[in-house]
């Protein structure tokens, strides 16, 4: 926030958060008012979210992870009762197989997958996508080990390989409608084309 900050020369507020590990699109307002109309946007459902990511196994084509989760802590603590509700969609857009043992199953398969939560929910994805398990690489807290091993001795990649693709909303101050979208950073791309993955692969689903 501070690099926007000193590259605009003025104050910016920041509308919702990425975890520390995961790239792509962070929204900024230039006023608190604008800030608060985001934040009551993204309350209300009325701001779209897509990411990539890679995950261990082959996915489904499409589905929808509907898995309630108990609220989170800073520090990833479970608080309160009971748990709140969330949902994932998913849809598969490339897979692979590596001829290699990383567990019980001759080979290792993998998947580039798009999803849009339909919820906020602290960790949503990572924590839905282990639920479901197919888990995203570079995960160390909801991931395999022996997967996420793979990809740093093979790619160099320590990263969790998660990305916010496309941000869509409503402009607060005059309703025009806005989709911001980030390309993926070098080093998501890099394991991506590894893969047999070609940035067409997103691009043609944008």
């Amino acid at each position: 926030m501070q690099r926007l900050r000193d590259q605009l020369g003025r104050t910016v507020y920041p509308a919702h958060r990425l975890d520390r590990a995961t790239s792509g699109v962070l929204l900024f307002a230039l006023s608190a008012e604008i800030r608060s109309a985001l934040g009551a946007a993204f309350e209300a459902g009325a701001v779209a979210k897509r990411y990539l990511a890679i995950v261990r196994g082959w996915p489904p084509a499409a589905c929808s992870i509907d898995h309630p989760l108990r609220r989170l802590a800073a520090d990833g603590t479970a608080v309160g009762h009971g748990a709140q509700s969330a949902v994932t969609a998913l849809a598969t857009l490339a897979t692979t197989e590596l001829a290699v043992r990383v567990d019980r199953y001759p080979a290792a398969r993998y998947a580039l997958v798009a999803l849009a939560p339909a919820s906020g929910r602290r960790h949503q994805l990572r924590r839905h996508l282990k639920h479901a398990s197919h888990p995203i690489i570079g995960d160390t807290t909801y991931g395999q080990g022996r997967h996420n091993r793979l990809f740093r001795e093979r790619f160099a990649c320590g990263r969790l390989l998660l990305h916010a693709w496309q941000i869509g909303f409503r402009h607060p101050a005059d309703g025009r409608p806005l989709s911001i979208t980030a390309v993926p950073p070098t080093d998501f791309a890099t394991v991506a084309t590894a893969l047999g993955w070609p940035a067409s692969c997103w691009e043609d689903r944008a």
